[in-house]
């Protein structure tokens, strides 16, 4: 039989030895078209890989992203096989081993190396057994491929399967000769994986099957199986370990101090939480930087688990190292909701830390205005000063944010504290050249001041207009505005507002704060750009 060079040409090109010269014209055929359809195939489906974890804390499920993503790094960057040089024809194996294509396999295999590795070090065993193909675990399997290579993460094909849920492939594997003490890089084994993602059946085959209760030990961050499982939210593997046949519990601290508590509270999982307090004797542990499982709660703002750490008795008083609160945390977060929930347990509202900042000054300092509105509404002291001496006015006039000067204004604070320079916040807006917060702040003395003096009257002030320090948009005063702005800008002589704002009680800070916007309005006509302007009020 004469030989079809084109069809032998592509049987070479797919990585068949070139002495099979006896290679007949349909089985070369049969492989041409198997390639041209293996090409409009997707490489990796929804269907290919399911998910069981979202793998939502970074350090423990480095590598298995790629598998839960459902996608191949090399796929992004381009470099497929810029390390180990694939054979068209082993990549090709790959892909059917990722669709779960056991007849390409099958036609493939006599000439295909069977370990051969990409670019991230992972064979074909790896996605068949992330993707849960035990068909195809079973051909691999049966042609004696290596069962413990490990990627570039440390992940063994065993890891892969503990990960996804799969007790059956594992037993497979296992009936190989897998290590099952095999660790990744984060010293992770099977035990670790399963506890992760919750999976029930992994685990009872781990420990009931296998025996290997000796796989409870610690990664290299220090967390047992137990830590990860709280850590992740997992549960009924929470629940399972607790029990008296296993007894795999813990409380020990992992490598930064946190309890399997610490790490349930700081991710949110409520009913972790509630399954771990249930046994839990010692309440407010700390970890190596000071902070409570009620602190770690509140600052990934999570309400729910706060509210059943309160219930619980955990102290909303203990402090970080820094001296943080956890109401520190709260507000600088921006958690309305929980600001009041710690205020109604007893936080202390005016609490300082080592540079004596009160929360006031670090919800001012962040913009965080509900959360401004409820300490002022707790009665904080929105006077207290930070190590500078600067009150949370200060702060505001320091970072230009208006509606925080408009709240504190309202609330009538102190306008005549100075910080360490010797500043008032007038002062201080004043150098930051905040034009409208010095106009805002000028307003506030002079009507407090008013209102000192016509005392008489406090009762019907406001009842008509609302209290504010903003700029004047009102169209009722739409032409004194008018008149006022001409006269500042075209009939007074120099010096000649000076004497008015004298004549007007404007206090000599005050017309200094004015005459600094001035000076400045002159640098930048000489400047170029069109100037600030600066109105006597």
């Amino acid at each position: 039989m004469g030989v079809d060079r084109r069809g032998l040409r592509a049987l070479i090109q797919l990585g068949a030895p070139a002495r099979h010269k006896g290679a007949s014209r349909t089985s070369v055929m049969m492989v041409s078209v198997l390639k041209e359809k293996m090409k409009r195939i997707p490489t990796l489906t929804k269907q290919n890989v399911i998910a069981k974890s979202t793998g939502s804390v970074s350090g423990s499920t480095k590598g298995f992203k790629d598998f839960v993503l459902r996608r191949e790094p090399e796929e992004d960057d381009g470099s497929f096989d810029n390390k180990e040089m694939l054979l068209q024809i082993e990549r090709d194996y790959m892909e059917a081993a990722k669709r779960n294509d056991v007849a390409t396999m099958t036609l493939l295999g006599k000439n295909v190396n069977h370990n051969a590795k990409n670019v991230h070090d992972r064979t074909a065993l790896h996605f068949a057994v992330a993707g849960g193909h035990r068909d195809v675990v079973e051909l691999l399997v049966k042609r004696k491929v290596r069962v413990d290579v490990a990627d570039k993460y440390g992940i063994t094909p065993l890891h892969l399967g503990a990960w996804f849920g799969y007790a059956d492939i594992m037993r497979m594997l296992v009936q190989e000769g897998a290590n099952q003490k095999a660790l990744n890089q984060e010293g992770m084994n099977i035990l670790h994986c399963a506890a992760i993602n919750n999976h029930i059946e992994v685990f009872k085959y781990i420990i009931d099957d296998l025996q290997m209760k000796d796989l409870d030990a610690q990664d290299k961050s220090g967390k047992k199986p137990f830590h990860l499982a709280a850590e992740h939210g997992s549960a009924e593997m929470v629940k399972k370990m607790m029990e008296e046949d296993y007894q795999l519990s813990t409380t020990e601290k992992d490598n930064e101090g946190n309890t399997p508590l610490h790490l349930a509270a700081k991710n949110g999982h409520t009913e972790v939480v509630k399954s771990l307090l249930r046994t839990l004797q010692e309440r407010n542990e700390l970890n190596e930087a000071g902070e409570s499982a009620l602190l770690l709660a509140c600052e990934g703002g999570h309400e729910d688990c706060a509210e059943v750490l309160l219930q619980a008795g955990y102290d909303v008083s203990i402090v970080t190292k820094e001296g943080r609160s956890v109401l520190h945390r709260v507000c600088e977060s921006g958690w309305t909701s929980l600001v009041k929930l710690l205020i109604n347990n007893g936080a202390d509202i005016n609490h300082q830390n080592q540079n004596k900042l009160a929360p006031i000054h670090l919800a001012v300092m962040k913009g965080h205005i509900p959360v401004i509105h409820t300490l002022i509404e707790a009665g904080c002291n929105i006077d207290i000063t930070d190590n500078r001496k600067q009150t949370a006015l200060h702060l505001a006039a320091e970072l230009g944010k208006a509606d925080v000067v408009e709240m504190l204004l309202k609330a009538n604070c102190d306008l005549t504290l100075q910080d360490k320079q010797g500043k008032t916040a007038l002062g201080v807006a004043a150098r930051g050249n905040y034009v409208i917060i010095v106009d805002m702040i000028i307003k506030g003395e002079r009507y407090f001041t008013w209102k000192k003096d016509n005392a008489i009257h406090n009762d019907t002030i406001g009842r008509e207009f609302p209290l504010t320090f903003k700029f004047d948009h009102k169209t009722e005063n739409k032409q004194i505005r008018g008149i006022m702005w001409n006269l500042a800008y075209n009939q007074l002589k120099d010096n000649d507002w000076r004497k008015l704002a004298v004549e007007w009680h404007f206090t000599e800070p005050q017309i200094q704060a004015i005459e600094e916007q001035w000076i400045e309005k002159i640098r930048e006509e000489n400047a170029g750009p069109e100037p600030k302007k600066c109105t006597i009020s």
